[in-house]
């Protein structure tokens, strides 16, 4: 058992480097034997832990598929602050739509989520002996990968099980990756198992299809992202019917607190998860952490990075009684909290000791009060204080000075699944089912219900709900909205519908292209 646990470290490091030729080499072409045996299933399920965590950075982590889907949107900027957040200008490139085919961000991203579609499909191997259920959830796993690598870049990097590596990947484009995808998960989504939340699951694959139906209009127009776009009825119909297997299934409801969602014991507080990464405080964990370090101050308890913000546009979608934009939440093993000061959401103005509630400075003794107004680039006194902060993973207090956030990483979410509906509806001319649906989740919410639904409303509705859920950056663009001007970001050119595939493995895969304009 050394053995395979030795092999496993150097692979999963492997895994989430890179994905190019040469990379692919030094472990694919390893025999069964060389990692312990063949046909066991103890040693399946190795590998598969393998592919689950080949996953853990690349969307816990801020700096991989958090800051490509949310970073070029409205909803959040990184500003440079002096000499803090420069990093070349990786950051600051994301949300003015910048980049090129050597960002580090996008670099990393493309590296990590081809690193988990090789895993997958390396241990669907026959000679590996995994079961029915143990290669479904493979198959998911990589399906998750393939469509983030179709919506970023459209074009996804592809081996049979135990194929040679000494040949580049092929390589599938728009609407037959996705019809790829859409055949895959439509083959395992009842070989799944039924739960829980924190394996990949027949629910989860439901919303993976939504997701596809949903898109289906968008990528099939690639490489041209740019709209309109023509929503087919019987699309539309299949995201309903999906919506409504889960919904009907009884499992999921709504959270008695939105924020239990993602709180440090969310698996055990509420039945709207449908699909999350689990995380083991103290032990196990991904950088779920960094979801409350990025934007929090330093002299905050405990401090944080100091580093990334929303705007206040987006900011200013939310009503002030939506228990969205933040409340006082009391998570296990939490700080007092006197003054009943917000402390997940978005953090607004003054800021408080949380402790003994006395106002807190920054690191120039100035009141630490957050500011409407950021700049990417932040110069002067006050820059410590510009930008609302924001995060929706409360501080899991126990584990805090460990980092292994016990928080499990959320990607699917039943408001999601209602709000996929309603937009299938809307697109479908119902618009009064539409609109029941949006607003039962509004009052949830504590949000006054809206008196009529257009897609513009449904845009931002989905944005309070689903605010740095990464689907951002894919709702903007089917909504038509991704190439508008907001805060810090003029209008620009269609190419940036696409990520850049990076020139490295360009350089090493002639069956990928460069995306059109770059």
């Amino acid at each position: 058992m050394k053995k395979i646990t030795l092999f496993l470290t150097a692979f999963i490091v492997f895994l989430i480097s890179s994905c190019t030729k040469l990379d692919e080499k030094f472990s694919g072409d390893l025999t069964p034997a060389q990692i312990g045996g063949s046909g066991s299933s103890s040693n399946a399920a190795t590998l598969l832990k393998s592919v689950y965590n080949s996953m853990r950075t690349t969307y816990q982590d801020q700096g991989q598929v958090f800051a490509l889907f949310e970073q070029p949107t409205d909803e959040l900027i990184a500003p440079t602050r002096g000499p803090d957040w420069d990093d070349n200008g990786v950051w600051r490139v994301l949300h003015l739509h910048k980049w090129d085919g050597d960002n580090q961000r996008i670099k990393d991203s493309y590296n990590a989520l081809c690193g988990t579609v090789y895993a997958s499909t390396d241990m669907l191997q026959s000679t590996y002996g995994a079961n029915a259920v143990q290669q479904a959830q493979a198959r998911f796993l990589r399906a998750v990968s393939m469509f983030d690598l179709l919506d970023g870049w459209n074009q996804v990097v592809y081996r049979e099980p135990g194929e040679s590596t000494l040949q580049p990947s092929k390589v599938r484009v728009g609407a037959e990756a996705l019809n790829y995808i859409i055949t895959e998960v439509e083959a395992i989504k009842d070989v799944l198992p039924d739960g829980p939340s924190t394996v990949a699951n027949k629910w989860g694959a439901r919303v993976l299809l939504m997701r596809c139906y949903l898109n289906k209009a968008v990528i099939s127009a690639t490489p041209d992202r740019s709209g309109p776009f023509t929503f087919a009825a019987a699309d539309m119909t299949k995201v309903i019917s999906l919506a409504d297997e889960i919904i009907n299934s009884g499992k999921f409801s709504f959270a008695t607190n939105y924020f239990d969602n993602f709180a440090p014991n969310n698996n055990s507080l509420g039945k709207e998860n449908i699909w999350t990464f689990e995380n083991l405080g103290g032990t196990e964990s991904g950088p779920v952490r960094s979801r409350y370090h990025m934007g929090t101050h330093y002299n905050m308890n405990p401090g944080g990075w100091n580093g990334f913000s929303t705007l206040s546009d987006f900011y200013d979608k939310f009503e002030a009684t939506d228990k969205r934009r933040g409340v006082a939440y009391a998570a296990p093993g939490g700080l007092p909290n006197p003054g009943n000061r917000v402390n997940v959401g978005f953090l607004f103005g003054q800021q408080y000791d949380l402790t003994v509630d006395t106002a807190l400075k920054d690191r120039t003794k100035a009141p630490l009060s957050f500011t409407k107004a950021v700049k990417s680039i932040e110069t002067g006194t006050n820059l410590e204080v510009t930008g609302i902060r924001v995060f929706k993973y409360p501080v899991d207090f126990p584990n805090q000075g460990n980092g292994n956030w016990d928080n499990d990483f959320v990607f699917y979410r039943l408001s999601d699944v209602l709000l996929m509906k309603a937009e299938a509806q809307l697109r479908s001319n119902n618009s009064a089912g539409a609109l029941t649906i949006v607003n039962s989740i509004r009052v949830n919410r504590g949000a006054t219900s809206l008196a009529s639904l257009s897609l513009d409303n449904l845009l931002d509705e989905r944005g309070r709900e689903l605010y740095l859920e990464n689907v951002r950056r894919n709702d903007l663009i089917r909504f038509g909205k991704f190439l508008t001007p907001w805060q810090e970001k003029p209008v620009d050119d269609k190419k940036y519908l696409l990520f850049t595939i990076p020139n490295d493995q360009l350089a090493s895969n002639p069956n990928l292209k460069q995306n059109p304009g770059y």
